[in-house]
This record gives structure tokens, C-alpha cells and sequence, in this order.
């Protein structure tokens, strides 16, 4: 049985639709990057982790894709932080642009195929701003250049929005400025002024606008048409409208065949976002949480929904995550003997279907506009299973079936855990990982942890069970679990109660 057919929504016909790419066997596909003028937030993490679920579940389709993220790294915001902070306005990009990447990183985002710069394009920008305006779409004043919204019968295409909704300072990027047609005409480049980095064109000094980066980038990259073009749903307006708007001026062939959105993070339901100051940056949460916990948070929900921030639901990730390397770490000392033996024979009826369904819900899901939140819950069956057999391992070779059996589910939950991105490099650096995140969380070290498991200990050999309890209970409010198992009492990252 193939593989069922990827159906992605489109933005544009505000419907789902069978993905069908352009050339066969190749995806381009081009998501807009961060403006970077400071540490990324947990917002930016939601896009970046949604569209690198996609890469990763096209590559696994076989598909050869060609994906570029760009960086905005001139913008009005930079130049007022440079401003502020006396900095250089393309130093000071640089410097976030590879603080941004190193974060991505830790939520094991894969690099895209490219990632360019807008201060690397300004030849292209000037060329497509020039093609606009011989195409009749943009004017000049005084060194500005616009574009004219009224000579582009389509705009608001993607949006849906009515052209009296287009107020100026759409985004934060539209200015007030009296000379223009249109409020809502926005700037294609911007003249030079004291004290900002400008670059010469035929219109004198200055530096290109927002949208018309990402048109002269994509265009660069991925030709006039391609398949996917993605970003946060903040960015359908008026930024991806605004680009539809240039790239068509520019080349009337253009055209993306799928516009995908993904929803915000949300703190107490509103937006996160840094021009709100109600944000928390990606090194804030991995500071207290393993990375791998922020990227199982974010996918428990549907990409294009929004997603509510909480420390719970952060707790409640971090406790799934050290469940499933818990594990995973459990099953593989136990098959580690026999790794090398090739033993050979039939996995267990039963558990053969149930990998099989396992194995046939998640293609369902994945291919069903990517419904990671699903494949989350239905993972965690052949996790009970391999705990349900892991309990009646003894470690004999006579065991064959229990051994086949751990083997053929061990296979097929990595392989679905690396489509999703969630396998890290080794089970035993992450469980470790996950106990020191716990243990900062507790304010308490390791050594602390030991010595109350010995006091607690003492206290039930002396029948002191009101104070054996007292420790146990103090120390699981905390998010420190204690397990007496037959080797001695042992500790463990928990939920802690509500």
C-alpha cells in the first residue's frame, strides 16, 4: 500500500488541497526568516519548527526539496536598535542572524538549502523596483519609490481584506506620508537618511523596502514560480500580500501554488510578540526546559492553530519527552547484547499489526495537513508496548519473540521520532539533560536529591513513615519523582501537582 496523498491548506483558496508540485520529485519552497534585531522568541520557534516539519516529512516523501529561509537584516527596527545601542546597523543583524540559527539548532531545526541576506541582494531588489516601475506599478517622489495599490487590480488576493481596511502603518512597516497616491501605498525602496546604511540606485541613495526583499530573494532562488511560500499568519498581511502585489508587478507568470500560515504563540491569549514586550525568547525557556520539550509543546498542537504558553504545558513536555528516552534508553540496554547476533524470525502477530496501524495512522496524520498533534498521542502505544515487553525480558536468547519484538518496535518509533525531529543523539545525554533542566527548575543539585533519599531512607527503617512521606511529597512538589525499585530508590523529572 503507497503512501496516502499529501494534502496541504493553501492560504489562498482557504481550503486543503492535494500537494502537487510543480516539476516531479522536487518541492522549492520559501519561508520568510526573522528581521534580527534581537534573541528570537518562542513565536518564531512555532514557525520554524512547523515549516521544518514539512521539510523534513517532504524529504521523507522522497521528495528533493529545495528550501530557502532568508534574513531580513536591514529593517527600520534594526537601525533604531543600532541606533540605540551605537552599533553598527549590519554588525548588529549579524550578530542575532547567528545567535537566531544556534537557537533553531537546539530545537533541531535542519539548515535550509539557503539563507540569504537582504544587504547581499540589493542588485536584485534595484532590478525588480526597476521592472515594476516600467511595468507601470510604482512611482517615485523625492527618492521614495511606491508601489500604486490602485494600478493592481488584484491586491488584497490573498487576504481578502476591502482596500478601505488598508490603513497606513500596516505591520509597523507602512508609513504616514502624505505624498503618497494611496495611504495604502507602500514603499518599494526608501531614500537615503542621517545616519542609516544606504546603498546607490537610480533613484539616489537610500535602501529597499520590506516586502521587495522577499520577492527579489525568492525570485532569485526559486524562479518566478514555486510550490510552497510559508511564514507565520501575521504575515498575510501586509507583508505576503504586498509581495503577491511586487512579484506579479514585476513578472505577470509569477506564482506560488501553496501559501501556508502558521498560528501564534499566545501568552493570557494574546499575541506573543516582541513590539509587545510579552515575550519570552527561545534562550529564556531552554534555560529551565530541554529544548526537545519546547519542540514537543509546540507540535502538540496543529500548526495553523494558536498556541497558549504556559509552564505546565511546558512541564507536561518535558515529562512525555523523559518518558519516551526513558524508554528508549531501557530498550536498547536491553537489546544491546544481542546486537550484534542478526537474529532472524518473524516479529509477533500482534505486534506486527500493531505496528503496522501505527505506522499507517501516522502517514494518515502527517499527510492530513500535518497533524503532529495526533501522531504525539498515537505514539505513545508502541511506547506501552515496549515497557509491557521490556517487564517480561529476562535477557535469554529462548526469548526470540520478546527480542524480535523490542527490535521491530525500537525501528519504527525512531524512525517516526526522527521524521518528527524529536531523536536526539544519544538517550543517555538527554535523560541526563532532562534531569539537570529538572533540577535547576527545583533550585536543588543532584547531590542534595541523594542525601534526601538516604535521610528518607533512614527515616523508614526507623518507622518514621510522617517523615519519610513529608520528604517524598516535598520533593515531588519540587518536579523531583521518587521510584523505589529493587536496586534502591531512585529519582526521576515529574509533573509537578497543580
Amino acid at each position: 500500500m503507497g503512501n496516502p496523498e499529501l494534502v496541504l491548506f493553501n492560504s489562498m483558496s482557504k481550503q486543503k488541497e492535494v500537494f502537487k508540485t510543480r516539476v516531479e520529485g522536487q518541492v522549492s519552497m520559501y519561508v520568510c526568516g526573522v528581521t534580527p534585531y534581537d534573541f528570537s522568541h518562542i513565536g518564531h520557534a512555532r514557525a520554524y519548527v512547523a515549516f521544518d516539519v514539512l521539510y523534513r516529512y517532504l524529504k521523507h516523501l522522497g521528495y528533493e526539496v529545495k528550501y530557502v529561509r532568508n534574513f531580513t537584516d536591514i529593517d527600520d527596527k534594526i537601525i533604531k536598535r543600532a541606533n540605540e545601542s551605537g552599533e553598527d546597523p549590519l554588525s548588529l543583524s549579524r550578530r542575532f542572524s547567528e545567535a537566531f540559527l544556534q537557537d533553531v539548532a537546539e530545537l533541531q531545526c535542519l539548515p535550509p538549502t539557503l539563507e540569504p541576506r537582504v544587504s547581499d541582494h540589493i542588485e536584485q531588489i534595484k532590478d525588480m523596483i526597476t521592472k515594476i516601475i516600467e511595468n507601470g506599478y510604482g512611482y517615485t517622489i523625492e527618492g521614495d519609490v511606491y508601489f500604486s495599490i490602485d494600478n493592481f487590480p488584484d491586491y488584497c488576493q490573498l487576504s481578502g481584506r476591502k482596500l478601505d481596511d488598508n490603513r497606513a502603518g500596516g505591520g509597523g512597516r507602512v508609513s504616514v506620508d502624505l505624498r503618497k497616491r494611496n495611504p495604502g501605498d507602500f514603499a518599494l525602496w526608501k531614500a537615503a537618511k542621517p545616519g542609516e546604511p544606504s546603498w546607490e540606485s537610480p533613484w539616489g541613495p537610500g535602501r529597499p523596502g520590506w516586502h521587495i526583499e522577499c520577492s527579489a530573494m525568492s525570485a532569485q532562488y526559486l524562479g518566478d514560480a514555486f510550490d510552497i511560500h510559508g511564514g507565520g499568519k501575521d504575515l498575510i498581511f501586509p507583508h505576503h500580500e504586498n509581495e503577491l502585489a511586487q512579484s506579479r508587478a514585476a513578472c505577470p507568470e509569477h506564482k506560488v501554488s501553496y501559501w501556508m500560515h502558521n498560528g501564534f504563540v499566545n501568552k493570557d491569549n494574546q499575541k506573543m510578540s516582541k513590539s509587545d514586550d510579552n515575550f519570552f525568547t527561545i534562550r529564556d525557556i531552554i534555560a529551565r526546559y530541554h529544548p526537545l520539550a519546547l519542540r514537543f509543546f509546540l507540535m502538540r498542537t496543529h500548526y495553523r492553530s494558536d498556541v497558549n504558553y504556559s509552564d505546565r504545558q511546558l512541564e507536561t513536555a518535558s515529562d512525555r519527552v523523559f518518558y519516551i528516552y526513558q524508554t528508549l534508553y531501557d530498550c536498547e540496554q536491553a537489546l544491546s547484547p544481542f546486537r550484534q547476533e542478526n537474529i532472524q524470525g518473524q516479529v509477533p502477530a500482534d505486534i506486527k499489526e500493531l505496528i503496522d496501524k501505527f505506522h499507517s495512522d501516522f502517514l494518515a496524520s502527517m499527510s492530513d495537513d500535518l497533524h503532529t498533534a495526533v501522531i504525539l498521542d498515537d505514539l505513545m502505544e508502541p511506547f506501552k508496548a515496549i515497557n509491557s515487553n521490556l517487564k517480561k525480558f529476562k535477557g535469554k536468547k529462548q526469548q526470540k519473540p520478546l527480542i524480535l519484538t523490542l527490535f521491530a518496535l525500537e525501528k519504527e518509533v525512531k524512525d517516526v521520532l526522527g521524521i518528527l525531529g524529536l531523536l536526539g543523539s544519544s538517550c543517555a545525554e538527554v535523560l541526563q539533560q532532562l534531569k539537570d533542566k529538572a533540577l535547576s527548575r527545583a533550585g536543588l543539585i543532584e547531590e542534595q536529591v541523594l542525601q534526601l533519599i538516604e535521610d528518607r531512607n533512614l527515616a523508614r527503617k526507623n518507622k518514621e513513615y510522617e517523615k519519610s512521606d513529608k520528604i517524598r511529597k516535598e520533593l515531588y512538589d519540587k518536579g523531583i519523582a521518587l521510584m523505589d525499585e529493587p536496586k534502591g530508590t531512585v529519582w526521576r523529572p515529574r509533573e509537578p501537582p497543580e
